[in-house]
């Protein structure tokens, strides 16, 4: 009798002892106002935004109503939209492709640099930390036509005769556009690349050398496949952040009149830059500018998808 009631009085070792079940709702609280700012300055935001695309509604008066309409009048009787979204994707087109290529290239030189690897680091990464009101300014006096250098570097090489109209040119707008993107993020795309050759182990490049296999052969054999998800990150959110782009063209013709708004023939105007004026600038119509952001919301969503299959798909054939 006396080693069952020993037994009984002993405590259970593998039950949690209630000092223990309070201690556990710890991390609960310390991560409480981080989900409590998320819930109410991302989710509802969210969520309201786009009750908004469902009404009509200038910021001050009552809401009213009106279902789709506003998504059928952005669809079907806004050419301006579909003008917009065509200048982003030119834009995007313009400019991805040449900050991945240049970005791998760039790390690849600064990888095998023996000297003064910090500072060509240094230098190609400090565009992207210039705000954006900079780049802007530099860029819209470098292509001015009668004070801008480049007119004025053309001209002495006898390659023009008179100062070319860039800002105003449609096609060149875009183009200079992308310049400017490519110059700002270069440096950012050189960082990651570079970081992503830094953690590929040397003995694959050592094992390569006592094979033979020759720079550019290591290069196209074993540094870009060991790449392969670094350029599919950076893929997916060129394709975000393109589709979002505001600040260039904005600032690039901030300066001009109202009249001009977009640039030559809307040809600068972005679905963003479209968002901005039809929401604040041009009117206040806040249901409209909502119904905006969420078509541009499931733009983003397929360009991303298909940009991940396309870039992705290779790998998972293998």
């Amino acid at each position: 009798m006396k080693l069952n009631t020993a037994a009984e009085s002993a405590p259970v070792t593998g039950l949690p002892s209630p000092s223990k079940k309070r201690l556990n709702l710890w991390p609960y609280w310390f991560a409480l106002p981080f989900i409590g700012c998320y819930l109410a300055f991302q989710c509802y935001p969210l969520l309201y935004s786009f009750y908004l695309s469902l009404h009509e509604w200038n910021g001050i008066g009552s809401k009213t109503f009106i279902g789709l309409k506003n998504y059928v009048m952005l669809l079907t009787k806004d050419p301006l939209f579909y003008k917009s979204l065509f200048n982003t994707v030119v834009i995007m087109a313009l400019s991805v492709p040449f900050m991945i290529l240049l970005g791998m290239g760039l790390a690849y030189l600064i990888f095998n640099l023996t000297k003064g690897r910090t500072l060509a680091q240094t230098i190609n990464f400090l565009p992207y930390i210039t705000t954006p009101v900079a780049i802007g300014f530099i860029f819209s006096f470098m292509f001015d036509w009668q004070t801008g250098i480049v007119n004025m570097l053309l001209v002495k090489l006898g390659w023009m005769t008179e100062g070319f109209y860039w800002l105003m040119d449609p096609w060149m707008s875009r183009v200079i556009i992308a310049v400017m993107i490519i110059w700002r993020n270069l440096g950012y795309f050189m960082a990651i690349y570079l970081a992503g050759m830094t953690a590929i182990p040397q003995d694959i490049y050592e094992a390569a050398r006592v094979d033979g296999s020759t720079g550019l052969h290591t290069f196209r054999r074993i540094t870009l496949p060991l790449l392969r998800n670094i350029t599919v990150f950076l893929v997916v959110t060129s394709i975000i952040g393109g589709l979002q782009l505001f600040d260039e063209p904005k600032l690039l013709y901030g300066g001009w009149t109202a009249s001009t708004s977009g640039g030559p023939d809307n040809a600068a105007l972005t679905v963003i830059w479209k968002f901005v004026n039809d929401s604040f600038i041009t009117g206040t119509r806040f249901g409209y500018g909502s119904a905006i952001a969420y078509t541009l919301f499931l733009v983003i969503v397929l360009f991303s998808i298909f940009s991940y299959r396309l870039s992705a798909g290779k790998e998972e054939k293998e």
